[in-house]
């Protein structure tokens, strides 16, 4: 979906594929067909926008077989789809039974993410639609923070100039202008956004900078304006940002409230959990463990990462971070000329949400994402923006 800003400028929204599992090029073919193409129509629209998962081997056979990737581009535009941004962050296996701490392997100090991010970019660069020239690729936030000495952080670092070098070719070479954001998660080396500055200052390249994900920065309780003035003061750009809202608890410490958190605690991924303190913020893993005894204090809110639908707040006791989402997309395309053009709806937990909120079947779960995008969709509108044809 396309908008036109009051500046004259294009900005997309785009729907996140990491929902749908496929670890393969025929995989992500039956997504389009499956998932992709009836949430167009459930939409009314003739265009619609997604940001491609690509895993390990369906991006290896798209790089290595032109004719591949000529097929999933005219696969794309048979079913009225188009693709500006794609989520680089999970590698393989993302669709697993458990995902848990596997979603930050490769990290950015093993070899086989930079060649797994410059095939990407190389994949994007050839499934920009004619009108466009410039892509985007989230990525991991450097590493899970264990395990992460000052000789793993200068490799990180020689990587991601090593892939600007690359993407500074690839325009050269084929006219789009490729750039790739690291995405502030908790529990990993750049957890928040002011975490992210002085790594990618370090990089020292406009086309490496940040994806703010908007569940994320709920999570670890940083106030959008103030993490946004931060990254504008450094000069850091704003690749794309992720539209996502985090669980949040205001009374963790009623025990209704904790068993209404307990529906939440599920063993695919991490839920990692938060809370501000006068000491400053604190958290677990995972929210089992914030569950478990005393483990994180709660005399204050907690929030858990985990992708809370946009348009369906749980149950009281519990409601989610959609304030932050909508503060944060003001001041990133509510202003004169918006912050970043991609805009990415990633709400992958569908299937790990408590049992009866789950979607049951593919024409509820194309439901689901149609109403996260409506709801996005009139965000924008309010801003000033005007969706295009």
């Amino acid at each position: 979906m396309r908008f036109r800003h009051p500046d004259g400028s294009t900005v997309h929204l785009a729907y996140c594929t990491n929902v749908h599992p496929a670890e393969t090029l025929d995989g992500v073919l039956a997504q389009l067909r499956d998932h992709c193409e009836p949430v167009r129509r459930r939409l009314g629209r003739d265009r619609l926008g997604i940001g491609l998962w690509l895993a390990k081997d369906a991006a290896r056979a798209l790089v290595t077989d032109p004719a591949a990737l000529r097929g999933l581009r005219c696969e794309l535009e048979r079913r009225g789809l188009e693709v500006v941004t794609l989520n680089g962050f999970p590698y393989e296996g993302f669709g697993a039974e458990e995902v848990k701490y596997r979603v930050y392997t490769p990290d950015w100090a093993d070899p086989e993410r930079l060649e797994h991010t410059a095939a990407l970019a190389r994949v994007l660069a050839g499934l920009l639609p004619e009108d466009v020239t410039e892509g985007s690729i989230s990525t991991l936030p450097l590493a899970w923070r264990t395990a992460y000495d000052d000789e793993r952080a200068e490799t990180a670092r020689t990587a991601l100039r090593t892939l600007a070098e690359r993407l500074d070719a690839l325009e050269e070479l084929t006219g789009r202008s490729i750039r790739v954001a690291l995405e502030p998660e908790p529990g990993c080396v750049v957890e928040t956004t002011r975490d992210a500055i002085a790594p990618l200052t370090a990089v020292g390249h406009d086309r490496i900078g940040i994806c703010v994900d908007t569940c994320h920065l709920a999570t670890s309780f940083e106030d959008p304006g103030t993490a946004l003035d931060d990254l504008a003061r450094a000069g850091v750009p704003v690749v794309k940002s992720q539209l996502s809202a985090a669980l949040h608890a205001e009374q963790p410490h009623l025990p209704e409230v904790r068993e209404a958190l307990a529906a939440f605690a599920e063993p695919r991924f991490l839920h990692q959990t938060r809370t501000a303190t006068a000491a400053g913020l604190r958290g677990t893993d995972d929210l089992d463990e914030a569950l478990a005894g005393d483990a994180l204090p709660d005399a204050g809110p907690w929030r858990s990462h985990f992708h809370v639908p946009l348009h369906a707040a749980p149950a009281a006791p519990l409601t989610s971070t959609l304030p932050v989402l909508t503060s944060a997309l003001t001041r990133l395309v509510g202003g004169p000329h918006p912050l970043t053009r991609h805009l990415e709806v990633e709400t992958y937990t569908w299937q790990a949400l408590p049992p009866e909120l789950r979607p049951r079947g593919r024409a509820q779960l194309a439901d689901g994402i149609a109403a996260e995008l409506h709801l996005a969709r009139d965000l924008l509108t309010d801003l000033g923006l005007k969706e295009l044809p």
